[in-house]
């Protein structure tokens, strides 16, 4: 993880484990949205990874000045900044990781459904670019709804017939980085050796977080445990007022990606027990997917762990979230099969 910024431009959290930058193979990463509020701060952090080796950076403008500024960073990998439609494929030819924040943010007078109308539409476009260029790729999608777009790029690559389920994930990291800053300010414990399982989806109630499971565990009182619950659910709104509506959670959001995609890298690289939650195809429930730990490793998946036990609170929230996430997922595939 990324104890500091200064500990990560230097790679010093892979020479504890007894690597060093010189040893390390070369790993291209995309950023595809990467002139956004979500996709420049993460683009900063990608660079200062030592285990990426080629950024690429994509967008549909802009994306050549970000990529400057980002590039004279002295840290290990080679930046480049691609722009428009007939540049993606440069940008994604040969890529190991995929991240996309794309999309746009809801604008006044934007309904729900024309957001996801546009952003579905966006995805949709390019997955159909990664099964061409890419195939191999672990994708990390970031763009909401995360609980449609991950299957609509499921879908996608299986027309295309590139699907792996192990190479596809939601990045729900932000929920667990949010679970793990509550719980610690609660539990009075050190943030840095909290941990805190978030299941289920990626928005409102699907977002499940098992503060039964947290270590170090604190005993909190159940009306605390419901609060905690719902600030995380509401994280993204609570951010959304606080910026009194000129922006939403892109800082936070980009530093989760930045942590899941160096947890994906790690686990490339054959880094042991590398365990994140993600949003992923699952048997875990009778959804299709489902967001649970999952162990990451050289083919990216390695294994998805079950729930494990729940209090009653819980148990009913699990069953509370099944027909909102199974709507998500079921409009992500009718809207992926349309045309």
């Amino acid at each position: 993880m990324f104890r500091s910024v200064a500990r990560l431009a230097a790679g010093k959290h892979l020479l504890r484990r007894g690597y060093a930058t010189a040893s390390l193979p070369d790993r291209k990463v995309a950023v595809l949205g990467a002139a956004g509020g979500i996709g420049q701060p993460l683009a900063l952090l990608m660079k200062l990874n030592p285990l990426v080796s080629q950024l690429a950076l994509y967008d549909i403008a802009n994306t050549p000045g970000v990529a400057a500024d980002v590039s004279h960073i002295n840290s290990r990998s080679e930046v480049a900044g691609y722009v428009g439609e007939d540049q993606l494929g440069q940008a994604l030819e040969g890529c190991d990781v995929v991240i996309i924040p794309a999309g746009v943010p809801r604008k006044p007078g934007m309904t729900r459904d024309d957001l996801f109308n546009i952003n579905a539409g966006i995805v949709k476009g390019l997955c159909s670019a990664i099964a061409k260029y890419c195939p191999h790729a672990l994708v990390n999608m970031i763009s909401n709804p995360v609980n449609s777009t991950v299957p609509i790029a499921a879908e996608v690559f299986k027309k295309a017939g590139t699907y792996d389920e192990r190479k596809l994930f939601g990045v729900t990291t932000l929920d667990v980085v949010r679970a793990k800053t509550f719980y610690a300010g609660k539990a009075k414990a050190n943030v840095a050796d909290v941990n805190v399982p978030v299941v289920g989806g990626h928005a409102g109630i699907t977002i499940l977080p098992l503060f039964s499971q947290a270590t170090p565990k604190a005993n909190l009182p159940e009306d605390v445990i419901k609060a905690l619950t719902k600030r995380t659910q509401d994280g993204g709104t609570e951010v959304v007022e606080a910026k009194a509506g000129k922006g939403s959670a892109t800082l936070s959001m980009a530093y989760a990606g930045a942590i899941f995609a160096d947890a994906c890298l790690k686990g490339l690289h054959g880094v042991p027990d590398v365990v994140e939650c993600a949003f992923v195809q699952s048997t875990v429930t009778e959804l299709p997917f489902f967001a649970s730990k999952v162990r990451l490793g050289k083919n990216g998946v390695e294994e998805v762990f079950g729930l494990g036990p729940l209090s009653e609170y819980e148990k009913e929230g699990l069953e509370s979230l099944k027909p909102e996430l199974k709507a998500s997922i079921e409009k992500g595939i009718k809207f992926a099969n349309q045309s």
